[in-house]
């Protein structure tokens, strides 16, 4: 495997003033991966709004630090396993979770909550009537390749927050052909503790460097090269080996440490093992370190040190304390039977030496080694995009909306995640304030009187159309799922997924999304905390469509701003916002109807901010009783949801809508941002509220059903679609079905 370019050799010869040997190269090469450098983003990702009035620490760290006040803080962190859960599924997705843990204890916080956003090939075959000839493969071997990722996948996810205590509260999924015999595997976590517990990363000479955990193997070895290039073989030596229990002890150390002020700093050790740990904490701190290498606890006693250095081993962690504390920090990691061994002491100087033997085997600056050479990548607008926008679209209005409705809620991507979210023991740990699927978020409980509300979106149809409006309309759905929690919006992780960023067209469409974070948070003043970039993401058969994450983090004081989507009998509907029948993207072009093309939803910053703060301003003087935002499927898939989770039927008519669409299909399915719609049983006082606002979109369209349970759709006094509850929740579950025999 290719360590260094010729350039970057070069760069390192010189700067060296000398010949790196093999050791050093595998250090270098390990840290300047795109994985772990971030060599080719880093000089947009500065860009970001990072300032706030909350924010401790933002990009740039282990986990983004923000104050929710009273002394609390939240860390927050997003890290990918995309290239080892393609491999490996099971392994791959629980060593994710694994990885992300230990960047929220490291900040000196415990993990309270994890969140995921998955993305897979198809499942199953679109739902394309005859006519129409579909783009989408539906081979079955291909379908059972994705369904075996889906179900290891989830396992390994389940199985690794399970074991260790913290709950997974919500997660998000796409299926999309561009994601066939590949996975992307996105794990949140959410860390809670005390700001005067926070580590203060101050060390001094003579600290002490101690590496606590797992022994060190061959396992993960080249791990971040592996994921720094194109996954074109299977290379499982670069899958890392978890271990649940030993994360959870490691925990357990780390917070009893903390508690008796014992530890100085603290780094998890991930992408790139020692060499990149060792280096990085080296850099960021100004001191230097001398390395023992001989003391390194190993699973292999015949190891090269350049198999110790970039090992990806699970569970380790690096301690650094001081000499009159040691004692007290190794009875800690002795009463919980954690393997440890002093590595190292902390000098003056600014290097990373290694030794071994008595010898010094590599020996360089440290912010040499931490700080790769940035590159300057072209970008190129890719002709497709152009391509889409101007193509002829010709579908023709479907003759039954009742069975598109129900192939559409059919739609994996669309339908209910329950086989997914009952895996994951979500009430572990007493914080879950509602079950996944009840809001459109998650909710925790932080004290008697605080909250806090999460969540992770993603569409990469509409990013692959146009990346800059898709990546906004992932920040407004994000926004939104916040909104209809009841939930003040104070921060936003982003976690970039791309190709290679070789290819211009592909390097463009990642700064278009780096624009959009830009604009969506300047303008609405929620700054960007931490995140991920995730370059290579490409098989055999292409690179993936372009997939950023967006997560976002909410505050809710009181139980009174708590919303959820589920109406009560009697309820009086209200939609706010304008449908317009921009369908490029949509998941009922491509999935059900088998088309790409078409212009994607725009976004309006002044509408979606003026649209979201009408509802938590109604949320909060409790004049609705539910609130869910239109996002993918369109309209009635949010008013069938809405129906299904609260077993009502409704009754609504569509000639009351606000929208600009010439058809009822695009009316019913088009997915344009900023649309909410809400539950009340105070309508005048609810239009009262609505008459203050200038310029609101908005209009009453129908009733909860206090007896029926029929979802009915009416059109110029017809009933264009009447579905019965129970087969609309058979299609709803769809996902169980396929993967009943899995």
């Amino acid at each position: 495997m290719e360590i260094l370019t010729s350039s970057e050799l070069n760069y390192l010869k010189k700067k060296l003033n000398r010949e790196p040997n093999l050791l050093e190269k595998e250090i270098v090469g390990a840290q300047w991966s795109e994985h772990c450098s971030y060599k080719s983003s880093k000089k947009y990702i500065k860009l970001l709004s990072k300032k706030g009035d909350r924010i401790i620490k933002g990009p740039g760290y282990d986990a983004g630090i923000i104050d929710i006040d009273n002394g609390d803080v939240i860390t927050i962190h997003i890290e990918s396993h995309n290239h080892p859960s393609a491999v490996e599924p099971y392994g791959g997705a629980a060593t994710g979770v694994g990885g992300i843990i230990r960047d929220i204890i490291s900040m000196g916080t415990m993990p309270i909550a994890l969140l995921n956003a998955l993305r897979f090939g198809h499942i199953n075959s679109p739902f394309a009537s005859n006519e129409i000839k579909t783009s989408i493969r539906t081979n079955n071997e291909l379908h059972s390749a994705s369904k075996w990722l889906l179900k290891n996948v989830v396992r390994g996810i389940a199985d690794y927050g399970n074991c260790i205590g913290i709950p997974t509260v919500g997660g998000e999924i796409e299926f999309d052909e561009s994601f066939t015999n590949y996975c992307l595997v996105d794990v949140a976590a959410i860390g809670f503790g005390k700001r005067k517990n926070l580590i203060k990363n101050i060390i001094q000479e003579d600290d002490i460097l101690i590496l606590a955990g797992s022994s060190t193997g061959r396992d993960g070895i080249h791990g971040a090269s592996f994921a720094s290039k194109e996954l074109a073989v299977e290379n499982r030596s670069a899958v890392q080996i978890p271990d649940p229990f030993m994360e959870k002890l490691l925990m357990e150390v780390t917070k009893e440490a903390i508690e008796a002020n014992i530890l100085k700093a603290v780094k998890d050790l991930g992408g790139g093992g020692l060499s990149c740990c060792l280096s990085e904490t080296s850099a960021n701190l100004n001191k230097g370190f001398d390395i023992d290498l001989g003391q390194v606890p190993l699973k292999y006693n015949d190891m090269a040190p350049e198999e110790i250095m970039i090992s990806e081993s699970q569970e380790r962690m690096l301690y650094i304390t001081n000499k009159d504390k040691l004692k007290s920090f190794a009875k800690i990691l002795e009463k919980y039977e954690v393997p440890f061994a002093v590595i190292g002491t902390v000098k003056n100087h600014k290097n990373l030496v290694i030794n071994k033997n008595g010898k010094t085997i590599a020996n360089m600056p440290s912010h040499l080694i931490a700080y790769a050479p940035l590159l300057n990548r072209n970008g190129k607008k890719p002709k497709y995009i152009d391509d889409l926008r101007v193509k002829e679209i010709s579908v023709t209005p479907p003759h039954d909306l009742n069975k598109t409705l129900l192939n559409m809620l059919a739609n994996p991507t669309i339908a209910s995640k329950n086989w997914i979210f009952q895996q994951f023991d979500h009430e572990i740990g007493l914080r879950t304030i509602v079950k996944p699927g009840i809001t459109d978020c998650a909710v925790i409980k932080l004290n008697n009187n605080k909250f806090l509300a999460a969540k992770l979106d993603g569409n990469s149809k509409l990013c692959y159309h146009d990346p800059y409006q898709g990546t906004l309309t992932c920040l407004s759905e994000a926004r939104a799922n916040l909104i209809s929690a009841g939930a003040h919006p104070i921060g936003i992780v982003d976690h970039l997924q791309f190709g290679n960023p070789e290819n211009p067209e592909i390097f463009w469409s990642f700064k278009k999304s780096i624009e959009a974070l830009i604009d969506f948070s300047n303008f609405n003043k929620i700054p960007v905390v931490g995140g991920k970039v995730s370059f290579y993401n490409e098989t055999k058969i292409g690179p993936i469509k372009p997939s950023p994450v967006i997560g976002m983090l909410g505050l809710i004081k009181g139980m009174v701003g708590v919303s959820q989507i589920r109406p009560s009998p009697e309820d009086t509907l209200y939609i706010i916002g304008i449908t317009s029948d921009n369908m490029g993207g949509s998941e009922y072009y491509e999935f059900l109807r088998g088309v790409k093309g078409g212009r994607v939803p725009p976004l309006d910053l002044q509408t979606d901010l003026n649209n979201s703060r009408i509802v938590l301003k109604i949320i909060k003087e409790q004049l609705i009783s539910c609130s869910h935002d239109c996002s993918k499927g369109g309209l009635a898939i949010a008013l069938a949801e809405m129906a299904i989770s609260s077993n009502c039927g409704l009754n609504i008519d569509l000639d009351k809508l606000p929208n600009t669409c010439e058809r009822l299909d695009f009316l019913l399915f088009a997915e344009t941002p900023s649309r909410f719609i809400i539950g009340t049983k105070n309508e005048e006082k609810l239009e009262n509220e609505f008459a203050k606002c200038k310029n609101l979109k908005y209009s009453k369209i129908g009733k909860v059903m206090n007896t029926g349970d029929n979802i009915t759709f009416m059109a110029k006094d017809k009933k264009i679609i009447n579905l019965e509850m129970k087969n609309a929740k058979r299609y709803y579950e769809n996902i169980s079905s396929i993967m009943k025999n899995q």
